[in-house]
């Protein structure tokens, strides 16, 4: 073999050697799994974040009920961002929070939503039962879909639409399904309404509808990554990350109550 071909075989190893080792050059990372309907805002915070402190934020975004079983059955998660205080709950029973850190991080509401070519779906058609199919989250797993039946409940009308539910795992099926037009309506949260192209038919305002209290909670998970996962949290708590969460619709319960005079 030439002393050329050599040189130029080693140039290669050299090459390959570089190009197959970028994750183990990458900063220490931190898994976040978070309730699908943060899932974009989690997706741009984390990237505000890497740029501010060169570490590397992986979101494993997915149904709360989901998240919270995978994280008590020991699934690797630094923090947990829930759609509602049950799942957070069940995690914190099971030992798997880190004492002190859970924190009422966003506020959310309902709105009842119909395909982007509708002309005539109403909220009282749906409410009156006149409609074929109506998609939601699970109504007795998933956040969504729990705060949706007792929307449904506290109308009188969940009597008339049990049989015409369509369970959705995640809020983001449910747009899928009523954006393809699968489906008559849909119950979603507002910020992922705006973010569609779906027809809000009616919203559910939670200062008419106090008994739908929509809280996501965050806590930082028992494990190796407790220290980076508190930074992150801080960070979410941050100015940065609160005009994303602005921006995309969600309240902030940690802001002080305005004392009316």
């Amino acid at each position: 073999m030439s002393t050329k071909l050599v040189r130029w075989l080693c140039v290669g190893f050299t090459v390959l050697a570089a190009l197959s080792t970028p994750v183990a050059a990458q900063p220490p990372g931190l898994v976040v799994s978070v309730a699908a309907s943060v899932n974009d805002a989690l997706d741009e915070i984390a990237r505000l974040y890497r740029a501010a402190t060169g570490v590397t934020v992986a979101v494993n975004a997915g149904g709360s009920n989901t998240l919270a079983r995978q994280i008590i059955e020991g699934a690797k998660a630094g923090l947990f961002l829930s759609a509602d205080d049950i799942q957070m709950d069940n995690v914190e029973k099971a030992g798997r929070i880190v004492p002190g850190t859970r924190t009422r991080l966003l506020t959310n509401e309902l709105a009842i939503i119909a395909a982007p070519e509708t002309s005539d779906m109403t909220l009282a058609r749906v409410l009156e039962g006149r409609i074929a199919r109506l998609a939601m989250g699970e109504p007795g797993a998933v956040p969504a879909g729990v705060y949706g039946r007792k929307f449904l409940e506290h109308e009188g009308a969940w009597s008339r639409l049990e049989s015409k539910v369509v369970p959705f795992p995640t809020v983001r099926a449910v747009l899928s399904a009523v954006e393809a037009g699968r489906v008559d309506a849909g119950i979603v949260y507002r910020t992922d309404a705006m973010q569609s192209r779906v027809k809000v038919i009616a919203s559910v305002p939670a200062k008419t509808h106090p008994y739908l209290d929509i809280t996501y909670p965050a806590a930082v998970i028992r494990g190796s990554s407790e220290v980076e996962a508190n930074r992150f949290l801080e960070f979410l708590k941050g100015p940065q990350a609160r005009a994303v969460f602005d921006r995309r619709g969600f309240g902030n319960p940690l802001e002080p109550k305005r004392v009316e005079g």
